[in-house]
């Protein structure tokens, strides 16, 4: 029994035969009420830097600003394949729901300058693209979010079926029309 009691004292805090003074008491509370305070502190850090993030990373776009590059295949009018090398450059808003593009692409007998402003509300999007070697441009029309776009690109004489997968660093661009190229299949990297 008395070994009991001396485990239950010194579990509590307390040493058999000694009771702690009112100064004991009041530093044990006082050093409870700092490591509470620096608790919610910290607990309010980070949740303030968790909103934050999440706010930095919300909108359609959200994680694809930066430069990337890569490469793949392009598959003329003739049926003909040839590698493709290509860089691409996106300036994403600061809410994430604008996005202005430029990608570069060039193959042994084949190169295009593609640039674009697309805005999302909701999960629709609109905007403009133009090409800068064959002087062409016209209007973008799709729908897309979370990394997934799918667009419709026409112009004078001219239309494409737009396909883009983004996943981290990682992206993919799929091209198809029934132009000089039929379709061109890229793989990026951020850089």
């Amino acid at each position: 029994m008395v070994r009991l009691q001396a485990y239950r004292a010194v579990v509590d805090g307390k040493r058999r035969g000694n009771n702690p003074g009112p100064t004991a008491a009041i530093i044990l509370n006082a050093r409870r009420l700092i490591f509470a305070a620096v608790a919610f502190f910290l607990a309010f850090l980070l949740v303030s830097i968790a909103g934050s993030a999440v706010h930095a990373e919300s909108g359609a776009f959200a994680g694809m600003a930066g430069n990337w590059s890569g490469g793949g295949t392009i598959t003329l009018d003739d049926g003909s394949t040839e590698r493709v090398r290509c860089r691409a450059s996106y300036a994403v808003r600061a809410d994430g729901d604008a996005i202005n593009q430029t990608l570069t692409c060039a193959s042994d007998s084949f190169k295009f300058n593609l640039a674009s402003n697309v805005v999302a509300q909701g999960t629709a999007l609109s905007g403009t693209w133009s090409e800068s070697i064959r002087n062409a441009s016209g209007n973008l029309e799709g729908r897309g979010g979370g990394g997934h776009f799918h667009l419709i690109a026409s112009g004078a004489g001219f239309t494409a079926q737009i396909s883009l997968t983004t996943r981290g660093n990682k992206q993919s661009v799929v091209i198809k029309s029934e132009g000089a190229f039929r379709v061109t299949s890229i793989s990026l990297t951020r850089s």
